[in-house]
């Protein structure tokens, strides 16, 4: 076997426009089904949603934009493990910057994270100290956005926490933490329990806190136990809830990827796909707020088409699912980590782990526990100057 090549490879985006007009034509004609027979988003993404968003996309929207913004950073590849890996990576002007990589969920990229990338890296611009410098690394997960697909069973959130570790330690750091939220939260939790020593600690907006026996009886639909306390009862019905009414765009993802053409056949379908993804204030009800304006956030209609058509052009819609299908752990229940563990709770997450159970799982590494009062999933993307406000407080003590 030929050794692996360790080289960092400078990266730039790009695309022919070819690839845009293909897109543009092919979002024109869409074959629409008739409208859903509900006045609600009961059925999935109402019909007038999608048509106004594909009327955007075909004839305003703009992709150059997004790609400038992109080419405006340092991009690289390296290949680790046999795969290409791409990421971003950032250095502080400021000496002493903490390193942190920060790792994306679905549906989303490294475009969730552009926005935190200044507030983080250059802190005395917006409002904190040079003390509160970060080196940014984020990476894009295997076969989303530009890392390579694998071609091979194996590259779960265990394997891919691996991967992080060794693309830090490429870099030169020996002292790093780790950040995740969704599918960045299952990457940054493995991270924290494979503990490797350069870690010095974690965080996640999505954190798994449930104790064993609630982590079972929500997915059966068990009614709560009555010795819950008001809070708990709160995250009880909200998980309840997600696995009754919205798992399942994960459920085909886990058990049949490959069954997905449309994803990689119409941007409409990739579209509403991915627009359709249950959070706590339930999806697409906050794609709807974000397309109307008033959503108490900085995301836009074009930042979600940017995300969208990032997908459509690298053709990961279908490679980004498997990796549902690789995932043999759950989200939501307490892990066995023992380093530094810090928790971000947005109010519109998929629950909101009381501190009670994050107490009760982490007793002597708990370093920082605060509930937001609004942002969800996404939280770097939605609120990106709440989020770099947590990521400080998070890993002051860790500096």
């Amino acid at each position: 076997m030929p050794a692996e090549d360790t080289a960092i490879r400078p990266f730039q985006v790009s695309f022919p426009e070819t690839e845009l007009t293909e897109l543009r034509r092919r979002v024109a004609a869409t074959r629409w089904p008739e409208r859903e027979t509900v006045s609600d988003d009961s059925q999935g993404a109402p019909l007038a949603m999608m048509q106004d968003l594909a009327r955007y996309w075909a004839t305003d929207y703009d992709w150059r934009p997004c790609q400038a913004r992109l080419n405006d950073l340092p991009h690289f590849i390296t290949e680790i493990d046999g795969l290409d890996i791409h990421f971003i990576h950032v250095r502080s002007r400021h000496s002493g910057a903490l390193p942190l990589i920060v790792t994306h969920g679905w549906p989303g990229s490294v475009i969730e994270q552009l926005k935190i990338i200044g507030p983080l890296t250059d802190p005395t611009a917006h409002g904190a100290t040079a003390a509160d410098a970060f080196d940014l690394v984020i990476p894009s997960l295997p076969g989303h956005g530009f890392s390579a697909k694998p071609t091979a069973t194996g590259w779960d959130p265990a394997r891919i926490a691996q991967a992080w570790v060794a693309l830090m330690k490429r870099l030169g750091y020996t002292r790093f933490v780790a950040q995740g939220g969704d599918w960045g939260a299952a990457v940054t939790q493995a991270m924290g329990e494979q503990a490797a020593p350069e870690l010095a600690g974690i965080h996640s907006n999505m954190p798994g806190t449930a104790p064993a026996a609630i982590n079972t009886a929500v997915q059966r639909g068990d009614p709560p136990p009555p010795d819950l306390s008001a809070e708990e009862k709160i995250a009880y019905e909200q998980l309840r809830n997600f696995f009754a009414t919205h798992v399942a765009y994960a459920n085909i993802m886990s058990t049949r990827p490959q069954t997905l053409y449309g994803l990689a056949d119409s941007p409409v379908d990739l579209a509403a796909f991915m627009l359709d993804h249950g959070d706590g204030t339930g999806q697409p009800g906050l794609v709807q707020q974000v397309l109307a304006g008033t959503l108490a956030s900085p995301l836009t209609r074009d930042d979600l088409l940017d995300n969208i058509t990032l997908y459509w052009l690298t053709n990961t819609g279908i490679s980004a699912a498997r990796l549902y299908w690789e995932n043999k752990a759950d989200f939501f229940n307490a892990k066995n980590i023992s380093i530094p563990y810090a928790m971000s709770i947005f109010p519109d997450e998929l629950y909101q782990a009381p501190r009670s159970w994050a107490e009760q799982a982490y007793p002597g590494n708990l370093i920082h526990y605060n509930r937001l009062d609004r942002g969800g999933l996404f939280a770097a993307w939605e609120q990106p100057d709440l989020f770099a406000s947590e990521m400080r407080a998070s890993f002051c003590s860790l500096r």
